[in-house]
């Protein structure tokens, strides 16, 4: 993810990482690219398991440098996040990983309850070794993202709880709602539409709904569950993707189409709320919305290409200079 944070000292940084990720990373490492000391973008991942073999723990450190590479930045921060029995090796493999690719590393740093420590400096004046308290909650640097409206979640399966179906009465509506739809649709197919026709009926659905939450407002359920079976249509779904722009309006019209519809048409509001928040240099969100949509239809082909864009770390300004 990226942001514009600048930073004048490595607690800052730390207190950063949180809004700049959308989480509070736990048992991790967190890869942050800096650029004439403003943060450029921020990585994370977890820890390998335990037993995994050497070579395939090598391979994993490298594939994760290859990515941290492909951003360019100026230099980087690595912060592993736990206890150091845990996170050294992680960090100290990520360092090799990327020094081995000719990067630049500002420093190595963990954090863990409430204090950080550095690899790279020993100074008890600087890094004392029981070391330095993290910035409060209300730092200046907190708040400033608060007033950005960035968020910081508790943790990663938080965030992944944004993008969960919704259940009881209100899973009830919505199948109920989708039935209703299925119906109707059905009942235009009957009546021999052409499919001109029925491609206006999705269009028109996509443009009411960004008109609905652009002005603060939602849609019923039936609208909801309308416009989830017309985006099954792949040139609707591109039709829907070719309009998506980096407004916050459109971060909660998808969740909420997302989360609602029945799981059968859930991979093209996924693509479009990762789209959406890939574009908005949210990674994170942007992940675990592909990630939904790959779960729901393993072969959706938006959803690969999605995947492929953030796992090779292609940023939304690249693209954009591309189509220009």
């Amino acid at each position: 993810m990226k942001a514009e944070f600048a930073i004048r000292n490595f607690s800052e940084l730390i207190a950063a990482v949180p809004f700049l990720l959308g989480y509070h990373p736990h048992s991790a490492v967190t890869v942050v690219g800096m650029r004439d000391q403003v943060i450029d973008f921020g990585a994370c991942f977890d820890l390998p398991p335990p037993d995994l073999g050497e070579a395939a723990t090598r391979a994993e450190f490298g594939d994760v440098a290859a990515t941290i590479h492909r951003q360019a930045p100026e230099t980087v921060v690595i912060i592993g996040y736990g206890p150091s029995g845990l996170i050294t090796p992680a960090v100290l493999r990520t360092a090799e990983a990327l020094l081995a690719l000719g990067m630049h590393i500002d420093d190595v740093l963990r954090v863990h309850e409430g204090r950080w420590w550095s690899y790279a400096c020993d100074k008890r004046d600087c890094c004392p070794p029981e070391g330095t308290p993290c910035l409060p909650p209300d730092s200046v640097i907190a708040t400033e993202a608060t007033y950005r409206g960035e968020v910081a979640l508790p943790s990663r399966a938080d965030l992944i709880a944004l993008v969960a179906p919704v259940d009881g009465a209100a899973r009830q509506a919505m199948t109920a709602a989708t039935d209703r739809a299925r119906s109707r649709f059905a009942d235009l197919v009957t009546e021999s539409v052409d499919s001109k026709r029925l491609r206006r009926e999705g269009r028109l659905a996509v443009r009411e709904a960004e008109k609905r939450y652009r002005s603060g407002g939602t849609l019923t359920d039936d609208e909801t569950a309308w416009l989830g079976v017309l985006l099954a249509d792949p040139k609707l779904e591109d039709y829907a993707v070719d309009r998506a722009g980096p407004q916050e309006w459109r971060i909660r019209l998808w969740t909420e189409v997302l989360r609602r519809v029945e799981p059968v048409h859930v991979p093209a509001p996924a693509c479009l709320l990762g789209y959406t928040a890939w574009m908005l240099g949210r990674g994170a969100l942007a992940r675990v919305a592909v990630d939904r949509a790959l779960a729901a239809e393993p072969g959706h082909e938006l959803s690969d290409l999605l995947h492929r864009v953030i796992g090779f770390a292609i940023s939304p300004e690249l693209v954009r200079r591309l189509r220009r």
